[in-house]
């Protein structure tokens, strides 16, 4: 059989199996191992942190000639994947910049095809980044760490580039790359407005590590005039002096903004998108602002709100859910983490108002779930085109809670229930019963739902597509009804 299969017809084979299957193929003979690494279109390399050949590294690359996704971080456990030679012993003398440089330029060398690059094994360079750009021309998102103060001269060198990701190195923070012609810090303090800035084509761009007095962002900012995403992350500032109003117009068009542990600069970054982001859709923040400027944005913000996902332990109240429900009654989803200072009061006012829309509602880690009974009951009764219910990590969820909530919620597609030590298989049986459209199912770290509960699940559920739950908990039975039924396991 295998000889009167031509290869492109096995290779078409191998990219339609699932990914439970996809490891044991290359197992079966030279030819399909050749064949698989042809077909491949996606890979992940852990690298140690240990020195290593860069030609056993290119080599390793040249046997995937058609990737098109590539993923390359450390892998800090490991022992040395390839062995050391002197090229490497030199590299590390000379310290990361040369070591991390290089091992870009082996995938500049051998995946010209590739359209999405994760780098995030080491700091590199700018001239490095421009050497990839002259063979990775199809590259739509880069992931990248570099050292502070950030420069970004060399995206002019990434004509395609939609989705960028940078993340500061804190690796030997005393070295610093040399600059390149073009990477000079003029028009970065807003003084040569009347100098043309070309257009960037980003449209998604996340930054983590930002300090108070970075320069150089005022000549991204003012070149980021099609930005529809935009996340900050461990940041202390976003612009330097006169450059502040190119930043408040990269928030005209802002879809989607991300504040993840940004206390410094939440509150004023919020008052600016009130006042000027009216195509906002989703808005997370993680960590960081303060009540008083939460709730003026929630106020004053007049764009037409649809995602709202807040983890703000002792920054959030009841306040806030009342302005969410009278400002905000287009929210589609809502997401709250660890807010401790929120009560059934306020979020029964949410559930009201936005009976008729809400679709999804995770509530991680709330302890109002615990310290109001009948809380779940009065949502489940409220929200009824619910479609997703993420309650992970309420350790203390009573299987008498959970169930009654079901009862009212049939349209529920996917849900979240890891880390809920206290369900039994009870809640498990409920679900089988009232959540006939159920997709994906999260069960991980409840203790107390068993094998025999779970092998039940797997095999009479009639839409299930994804389970995480412990291998153990899963026999073979339910292994092989699975994967006949192409059911994704997750442990």
């Amino acid at each position: 059989m295998d000889s009167l299969l031509c290869d492109e017809l096995v290779q078409e084979i191998f990219q339609r199996l699932p990914p439970s299957m996809s490891y044991t193929v290359p197992l079966v003979c030279k030819r399909w191992l050749f064949l698989h690494r042809t077909s491949k279109s996606s890979l992940s390399v852990r690298l140690p942190t240990h020195p290593y050949s860069i030609s056993s590294f290119s080599s390793l690359l040249s046997r995937y000639p058609r990737l098109s996704s590539l993923t390359v971080i450390i892998d800090n456990s490991s022992t040395p994947l390839f062995s050391s030679d002197s090229s490497a012993e030199t590299e590390a003398v000379h310290g990361p910049s040369l070591f991390w440089d290089h091992r870009l330029l082996s995938v500049a060398s051998n995946c010209s095809y590739l359209r999405r690059l994760r780098f995030l094994a080491g700091p590199v360079s700018p001239s490095s980044l421009v050497s990839l750009s002259s063979s990775c021309k199809h590259l739509v998102s880069l992931s990248i760490s570099s050292f502070r103060p950030f420069s970004f001269r060399w995206l002019t060198s990434f004509p395609s580039l939609k989705e960028l990701f940078v993340v500061e190195s804190h690796t030997a923070n005393s070295i610093h790359f040399p600059t390149l012609e073009f990477d000079s810090d003029d028009d970065d303090d807003g003084t040569h407005t009347s100098l043309p800035a070309s257009e960037l084509p980003l449209e998604s761009l996340c930054l983590t590590g930002i300090g108070a007095g970075d320069r150089r962002m005022g000549w991204l900012w003012r070149r980021c005039t099609k930005l529809r995403r935009l996340q900050l992350r461990s940041c202390e500032g976003t612009v330097d002096g006169a450059s502040f109003s190119s930043f408040v117009r990269c928030l005209q068009g802002l879809q989607e903004l991300e504040l993840r542990t940004c206390r410094t600069i939440a509150d004023g970054v919020l008052l600016r998108l009130a006042e000027h982001g009216s195509s906002l859709n989703s808005l997370l923040i993680y960590d960081g602002g303060s009540r008083d400027g939460l709730r003026q944005f929630i106020r004053r913000c007049s764009s037409t709100l649809q995602k709202l996902d807040l983890r703000l332990p002792l920054d959030l109240d009841n306040d806030h859910l009342s302005a969410v429900a009278e400002n905000f009654l287009g929210l589609v989803s809502l997401r709250l983490q660890s807010c401790c200072l929120v009560t059934g009061e306020g979020l029964k006012t949410l559930g009201t108002a936005m009976s008729a829309g809400l679709e999804e509602l995770a509530l991680i880690n709330c302890d109002v779930v615990e310290r109001e009974p009948g809380l779940l009951v009065t949502l489940g009764q409220s929200l009824r085109v619910l479609r997703k219910l993420d309650l992970s990590h309420n350790e203390m969820l009573l299987d008498k809670e959970f169930v009654s909530m079901l009862v009212s919620c049939k349209n529920l597609v996917d849900i979240k229930l890891r880390g809920c030590k206290n369900l039994t298989d009870v809640a498990l049986v409920s679900i089988f019963k009232n959540c006939k459209l159920l997709e994906s199912l999260d069960i991980l770290h409840c203790c107390w739902i068993g094998a025999k509960e779970v092998e039940f699940f797997v095999l009479n559920h009639p839409r299930l597509r994804r389970l995480e739950v412990e291998e153990s908990k899963l026999s073979g039975g339910a292994k092989m009804w699975a994967s006949q039924k192409f059911i994704e396991f997750v442990g």
